[in-house]
């Protein structure tokens, strides 16, 4: 039986789990139900670090924001936003440039639900309810066309969620259509979930998501960083999170190696 919250949009069936909740849950947020708690509690019986590594991809995309930010750029559109949880980016870009503009991309109702309750009044950013898997239909939506000017250099993020492109949407087609989109000078910042560590775990983990939403598809570096394609890698290119400029992060962040990122400047 679906949960009575007063919180749910209209239509939403909390009997079927979904990735941004089942995320949300790992990082220890209150947005998620039975449906989402069931799956990411049987992660966690097999992958015991499973909430670290969803709090080092969080951490990345904190990291990319503050380099995308010494770089000069001051618009960012995040792909598979995912459930609002504290430090999302625009508190990060707004706290140190009140005019900097974001716009979050989801196709969660719950995520896009809550975004725009926790942007009223922010004339800034917004959302869009939308499959990142159709770029001319994000970048066509007027909230993306009202808040980023594609004539200058963007920060584009799509943190923790190319591990939910299935091969037959083909994941290195729809960055490339994004790069090909915004400008020269462009961010693009990009992590994604690996077995190459823990084979055995990440197949269980694969098979809990199996009957969600949102089916998990993990990649080795060999297929990620052909993802980077017709960009200039940063140093230091595709690593895993906790080596990718940790001095941007808490003293002592580090964290498990089982999330391969990295950002590419379009040239």
């Amino acid at each position: 039986m679906a949960e009575p919250f007063s919180w749910v949009p209209t239509g939403i069936d909390t009997d079927v789990p979904s990735a941004a909740r089942v995320y949300d849950f790992l990082l220890g947020g209150g947005h998620n139900f039975a449906s989402d708690r069931v799956v990411g509690e049987k992660v966690l019986r097999v992958l015991r670090d499973g909430r670290a590594i969803a709090s080092s991809n969080r951490s990345f995309m904190r990291r990319a924001v503050l380099l995308m930010m010494e770089h000069g750029i001051d618009q960012f559109l995040d792909l598979g936003s995912g459930i609002p949880t504290v430090g999302n980016v625009h508190e990060i870009v707004q706290r140190e440039n009140p005019d900097a503009r974001v716009v979050y991309v989801d196709h969660d109702e719950v995520a896009v639900s809550h975004s725009q309750l926790i942007l009223e009044g922010n004339d800034n950013a917004g959302v869009v309810q939308a499959d990142m898997c159709q770029p001319q239909d994000v970048l066509s939506d007027p909230v993306v066309k009202d808040l980023i000017d594609f004539s200058k250099p963007v920060g584009l993020l799509m943190v923790a969620v190319l591990h939910f492109v299935p091969d037959s949407k083909g994941p290195a087609e729809v960055v490339a259509r994004y790069r090909d989109a915004v400008p020269p000078g462009s961010l693009i910042a990009l992590s994604h979930l690996t077995a190459d560590f823990k084979p055995e775990e990440m197949g269980f983990v694969v098979d809990a998501m199996e009957h969600s939403r949102d089916p998990m598809h993990f990649r080795s570096l060999a297929r990620f960083e052909p993802m980077f394609a017709g960009m200039e890698l940063l140093e230091p290119g595709v690593v895993p999170a906790p080596r990718w400029h940790p001095e941007l992060g808490p003293a002592g962040e580090g964290g498990p190696e089982d999330v391969y990122v990295g950002i590419g400047r379009k040239v």
